[in-house]
């Protein structure tokens, strides 16, 4: 069995040990001890080298830990391991910072953790929480953040499961268990690499929350990496202020008044556009001369590009007329839009539906205006050719 040395102490990131077993290729690797910590309750990996190899995988296999290496190792009964200290200590702030939030939402709302996951730029915890407002969310960052300040010291212990007491989460291990704790707050089964004291976790960021089956995941992240966020949000909005020529205070309701400034002057521009669409169909109309039966055919063909509404409004003006007949096509993606005027003799919905049942596309409409989509840009011609095009 693979002593874990991160069990004891999680600061431990350079050791010596000795060859227990390798295959045959030399590249799966078990040692007596090790400060390599393998994916498990959520937590990446540790990264790093042994004899200035690297550890590109470690598997947990019955007690032992696999050390699987880039290439094979050399002969001899004795190796020195490094593990990555910066990933290693990135990964101790977060699961520290985890169990903290953690037992800040159970003492504050009641809300247990169901699950954790430790990303490479975020982790997140799923709260049993039908719903969490940003009070509550300010409300628990505040208080993560004031335990961290007072530094209190994290502990752990090794303890019989039948005996353990105070845990926040009942744990179904049997045997041995290894207890970490939060002075005056928190009590967990896990094994897991943690700081000494809160005051190394440093700030705490809640970033986002997502409904999930349910429950509510939020979004953390700690140390390092809240101070980095931090840097890269404030020089977000500095950027949007400076574009605004606002104080950066001020620019929250600003952007929210031009963007409903924006949404008017959209409406505004679609209604215009909407009245010109209508303007082009009548006077496309009068320039459009009769076919052999009577009707005038349109035929709006693009290569590429949606069926939008001015789209649709260009082809219903020219059908107010009498006798008229538009249809509109697009051959990325192969669209088609039919639009016939109630004294065509043509019910548009019909005839689109039949010839696309037979062409393999869809669509439908009623006897005005049908639309559909083709398998191919060579059914289109075969389709335009019953409506007389």
């Amino acid at each position: 069995m693979t002593e874990r040395l991160y069990y004891s102490d999680s600061s431990i990131a350079d050791f010596e040990a000795s060859v227990v077993s390798v295959d045959e290729s030399r590249t799966r690797v078990v040692l007596d001890r090790t400060a390599f910590y393998p994916d498990s309750g959520g937590q990446p990996r540790d990264c790093g080298q042994i004899n200035g190899i690297e550890v590109v995988d470690l598997v947990d296999e019955d007690g032992e830990l696999v050390h699987v290496l880039a290439e094979a190792l050399p002969a001899g009964g004795t190796v020195r391991g490094n593990v990555d200290r910066q990933r290693r200590f990135d990964h101790m702030q977060q699961h520290s910072g985890q169990h903290l939030l953690s037992a800040v939402f159970d003492s504050l709302f009641g809300y247990t953790t169901l699950s954790f996951h430790m990303g490479a730029e975020s982790s997140t915890i799923e709260l049993s929480a039908p719903a969490l407002d940003s009070a509550q969310c300010q409300a628990a960052e505040r208080r993560a953040n004031e335990i961290v300040f007072e530094n209190r010291p994290l502990s752990v212990a090794f303890e019989e499961s039948g005996q353990v007491e105070g845990l926040r989460k009942e744990s179904k291990r049997e045997g041995v268990l290894r207890i970490v704790s939060i002075e005056g707050i928190d009590r967990s089964a896990c094994g897991g690499t943690h700081v000494r004291h809160t005051g190394e976790i440093g700030p705490i960021l809640l970033r986002k929350l997502e409904k999930i089956r349910g429950n509510v995941r939020v979004e953390f992240l700690c140390g390092r990496r809240a101070v980095r966020r931090a840097r890269l949000d404030f020089d977000a909005l500095s950027q949007i202020a400076r574009l605004f020529s606002s104080p950066l205070d001020d620019t929250a309701p600003l952007v929210a008044a031009q963007l409903e400034s924006a949404k008017e002057t959209e409406k505004a521009r679609r209604k215009l556009a909407l009245e010109m669409a209508g303007f082009r169909g009548r006077e496309l109309y009068t320039q459009t001369g009769e076919s052999p039966d009577g009707l005038r055919r349109f035929h709006d063909q693009r290569a590429s590009g949606a069926l939008d509404d001015e789209t649709r409004a260009l082809a219903q003006s020219f059908c107010a007329q009498p006798k008229a007949l538009y249809a509109a096509t697009s051959l990325q993606p192969p669209a088609l839009l039919i639009v016939a005027s109630p004294d065509s003799g043509i019910h548009a919905g019909n005839v689109l539906k039949q010839a696309l049942a037979a062409a393999g596309g869809r669509g439908g409409g009623n006897a005005q205006v049908a639309q559909g989509s083709l398998p191919s840009p060579e059914a289109m011609a075969a389709l335009l050719a019953q409506f007389g095009f």
